[in-house]
């Protein structure tokens, strides 16, 4: 099948699965719809929001619409690397058999991983870059595709370890979760209190959403485009040239990583709706997701309110 073929049939699978997430999920499309273009372009999203608006309801609901394997792991303080990665232990031969832990999966949901201390967050490090494992001198490959999806409070600092710059710059996307709005609050609480259960369908498989980020890494970008996105994360840094806006508000900027990703999610946020290259439109449409974890605000930001969004809006 054709790269152009294939694109036409995103649209219209996307499309249905949106609607099978639908089925569970109340609202929260934007949410989905970023969480869709992480996965699509093969990377791994950050899901920022207070307890109770079914972050891991909605992380199993998207697994199983994908046809992927989904395992979840709850992040404490006394967590251990082998809890995520494995051990080794001696079998009845005397032998060291390597028993694999919850990281051998397709879709990994990290829940409140602020809550484990740095040595076990670096246990995912090598699992979200290089997609493989390092256990007692041995390498081991993880399952293709992979992502990892985790999850943070932002209100509940007591007790937690916040993740590091350099930790934080792995996620393709961080994502903000808001309140449902009223119409959709009542919808949830009819939904979940009734005895009807709703059956989400597979509609991919891991094969195929393999090849949907193969076709996407091929599909051209303008230069235009590229030199857009480098630019608008070039304003984000605080240095010779910088707007003042960033000048006064921003201790540090986004790296090059930022610009990678930008073009990835640019790609496939113009795919999913039926275009054949991205434009200055996709990148703009994405940016919000994939800045706003990557600027450090300075305390004259803190002190007046100044959010994340905000500088971003400004860049444009």
């Amino acid at each position: 099948m054709s790269d152009v073929a294939l694109v036409e049939k995103l649209v219209d699978k996307h499309r249905d699965l949106k609607r099978e997430i639908a089925k569970v999920i109340v609202g929260q499309d934007e949410v989905v719809n970023q969480i869709l273009l992480s996965i699509f372009s093969g990377g791994h999203s950050l899901l920022i929001g207070v307890p109770g608006l079914a972050k891991t309801l909605m992380v199993n609901t998207i697994a199983q619409a994908l046809g992927l394997n989904f395992k979840r792991i709850q992040f404490t303080p006394d967590l251990m690397p082998s809890d995520i990665l494995g051990s080794e232990i001696l079998d009845e031969n005397r032998k060291f058999k390597f028993i694999k832990g919850p990281i051998f999966t397709n879709i990994l949901l990290a829940d409140e991983i602020n809550r484990t201390p740095p040595k076990t967050q670096a246990a995912l490090l090598e699992a979200m870059q290089e997609r493989a494992v390092t256990v007692a001198g041995h390498h081991y490959k993880l399952d293709l595709p992979y992502f990892v999806l985790a999850t943070q409070n932002p209100i509940e600092q007591e007790g937690t370890y916040p993740l590091p710059e350099a930790q934080l710059d792995r996620f393709m996307f961080a994502i903000k979760l808001d309140y449902p709005s009223f119409e959709e609050e009542v919808d949830v609480v009819k939904a979940t209190t009734s005895d009807e259960f709703q059956t989400v369908n597979p509609l991919f498989t891991a094969n195929e959403i393999s090849d949907i980020q193969h076709v996407i890494r091929r599909i051209p970008v303008p230069d235009n485009v590229v030199e857009y996105a480098v630019r608008l994360v070039g304003k984000t840094r605080p240095l010779n040239g910088a707007p003042d806006l960033i000048k006064n508000y921003v201790d540090w900027g986004a790296g090059p990583r930022a610009s990678q990703n930008l073009i990835m999610a640019a790609k496939t946020h113009a795919a999913v709706n039926g275009k054949f290259s991205p434009d200055i439109e996709d990148v703009q449409a994405v940016s919000f997701g994939i800045l706003r974890h990557r600027i450090i605000k300075n305390y004259k930001a803190e002190a007046e309110g100044i959010t994340e969004e905000e500088l971003i809006k400004k860049l444009f």
